[in-house]
C-alpha cells in the first residue's frame, strides 16, 4: 500500500485555517506525476488533483470538499487522508482510461446495473433478465446506485447486506401505488433464515454486475465486494414434492385446460416457462424428446418423454399446426406469466393438499421420483436443465438410494429394545 504524504499546513483544519486565501492552490506531492491540491476559499476549502500528461501538460479535476468546517463523510466531504485516497483513485483510473480500459469520469453502481442488464440482454433469454431487473429495482438500486464504485467499501456493502435480512417482507405492489407495501412476519428461525437467503440472492446479483465491470475495465479494482459474504448455512436443500396418490388427486382437481399443463409437468419436470413456450414442432416422435428451445440458462435441451407422456404430448399435438402453441387455454389464448398459481390453490384444495402446490413443486415430483428409482444424479441433471450436477446433489441426493444405509440396515442387529409399545393396530371386522 503507497506511503501517505504528510504536509504540515494540509493534514490539519488548524494548519489549512492558517493559509492565506488565493487563487492558485496549495499542492503536495502524492507520487511520480501526482499531487493533491487545496483551494483556500473564505469559509470552507475544496481539493482537487493534478496529474501530470507529459509535453509540459496537465489534468485536473474537483475531489470534494474539504472537512473545514463539516464533518468528513468520504464521500462529498473529505479530510485529508480520504483525499489523498481519492486522488490515488481518481489518477488510477484515468491512467486506465489512456489505454482504453476503463470509461474516465464518475462510475456509479447504477451505471454498473445498467451495464450489466443490457449486456445480458443479449446472452440469457427475458425470464433471468427480468428476474435480475426485479432484484436491482427493489433491493440494490433504492440504497446503493447513487454510490461511486470506486469510493464503494467492504463496510458499506456489509451493512447493506445486513439491513436487507432485516427489512419486512414485501409485497406486490398495487398499480398506480407510489410505494411497496410490507407485510410483518414472525421472528423465528425459519422467517430469519428466509431473509437471509433473500439478501444473499440480491448480493450475488449486486456481485455479477459490478465484477462485469471490473473484468471489462470499467472500473479499476474489486476488492471491495469481493471481501462481502454471504450469509451461511441459509439455503434450505430439503424440497418438497408430491406422492404418487397426490399427483393423481390434484390432477384430477384441475380443470381440463389447465390439467394438461399439470400432467406435462410431472411428467417432464419442465418449468412453467418452459412448457408455456412449447410448440407442436417442439414434439419430436421419432425420438420421443420435447424440445426446449428457451431454457432458464438460455441454453437449448431435450426432455426425454416415458410412454405415459408420448401418448398424452401426441393426443395433444395430433392434427394441428407445427407452429402453435401446445398448450392453450379454453379460449384459444396461450397461458400468460401469473396464470398457473390460482388454478393450482383451487385445485389443491379440491385435492385436499395444504399447503397449496405451487408449479416448481411438480417439477420436483418428478425428479424425486426418477431419484428414488435409483436414476443417477447426472442424468436428471440433464433432464431439468441444470448445468452441472450440484444443484441436482443438494436437492435430490437424499432421496437416491443410499450404500451406507442400505449397509446399517442389513447389518445393525436387533437389540430387542422396542417391545414396550402397547398400541397395536386394529382388527377389521368381518
Amino acid at each position: 500500500m503507497p506511503r501517505s504524504a504528510r504536509h504540515a499546513h494540509l493534514e490539519t483544519r488548524t494548519g489549512r485555517a492558517r493559509l492565506k486565501v488565493r487563487r492558485a492552490p496549495y499542492f503536495v506531492k502524492i507520487a511520480k506525476g501526482l499531487r493533491l491540491g487545496y483551494y483556500r476559499g473564505a469559509t470552507a476549502g475544496t481539493w482537487i488533483g493534478r496529474r501530470y500528461l507529459g509535453s509540459g501538460s496537465y489534468e485536473t479535476d474537483p475531489l470534494g470538499l474539504a472537512d473545514d468546517t463539516t464533518e468528513a463523510d468520504d464521500l462529498k466531504v473529505l479530510d485529508y487522508w480520504q483525499a489523498q485516497e481519492a486522488v490515488r483513485r481518481w489518477a488510477e483510473r484515468n491512467r486506465l482510461a489512456d489505454v482504453g480500459m476503463t470509461r474516465r469520469g464518475p462510475y456509479s453502481i447504477s451505471d454498473a446495473v445498467r451495464d450489466y442488464l443490457e449486456e445480458i440482454i443479449a446472452e440469457k433469454t427475458a425470464r433471468p433478465v427480468r428476474d435480475a431487473r426485479y432484484i436491482f429495482e427493489n433491493s440494490v438500486l433504492p440504497e446503493l446506485g447513487h454510490l461511486l464504485v470506486e469510493i464503494l467499501t467492504t463496510d458499506r456493502l456489509i451493512r447493506w447486506r445486513n439491513a436487507l435480512a432485516a427489512r419486512p417482507i414485501g409485497v406486490r405492489k398495487k398499480r398506480n401505488a407510489s410505494f411497496r407495501a410490507t407485510r410483518a412476519v414472525a421472528d423465528t428461525d425459519e422467517a430469519r433464515r428466509k431473509r437471509k437467503a433473500t439478501a444473499n440472492r440480491s448480493l450475488t446479483m449486486l456481485k455479477a454486475a459490478l465484477n462485469r465491470a471490473f473484468h471489462a475495465g470499467r472500473v479499476p479494482s474489486d476488492t471491495a465486494w469481493r471481501k462481502v459474504k454471504p450469509f451461511a448455512r441459509v439455503e434450505k436443500p430439503v424440497i418438497r414434492y408430491l406422492s404418487a396418490g397426490e399427483a393423481r388427486r390434484l390432477v384430477n382437481a384441475c380443470p381440463q385446460d389447465f390439467r394438461r399443463m399439470v400432467q406435462a409437468a410431472l411428467l417432464t419436470g419442465c418449468r412453467y416457462s418452459e412448457l408455456t413456450n412449447l410448440r407442436c414442432a417442439d414434439l419430436n416422435t421419432d425420438s420421443d424428446t420435447l424440445t426446449i428451445r428457451q431454457a432458464k440458462a438460455g441454453k437449448p435441451r431435450h426432455v426425454v418423454l416415458t410412454s405415459e407422456g408420448r401418448t398424452l404430448f401426441a393426443a395433444w399435438t395430433a392434427g394441428r399446426p407445427a407452429s402453435t402453441h401446445i398448450f392453450l387455454r379454453d379460449d384459444g389464448m396461450p397461458w400468460g406469466r401469473s396464470h398457473q398459481q390460482r388454478p393450482l390453490n383451487d385445485a389443491s384444495k379440491i385435492a385436499k393438499i395444504s399447503p397449496p402446490v405451487t408449479f416448481h413443486v411438480l417439477r420436483h415430483t418428478h425428479a424425486s421420483h426418477l431419484a428414488m428409482k435409483g436414476v443417477g444424479l447426472g442424468v436428471i441433471a440433464a433432464q431439468l436443465g441444470h448445468a452441472d450436477t450440484r444443484m441436482t446433489e443438494k436437492h435430490y441426493a437424499r432421496l437416491a438410494p443410499s450404500y451406507v444405509a442400505d449397509t446399517i440396515r442389513a447389518h445393525f442387529p436387533a437389540l430387542g429394545i422396542g417391545g414396550d409399545e402397547t398400541v397395536v393396530p386394529l382388527r377389521h371386522q368381518k
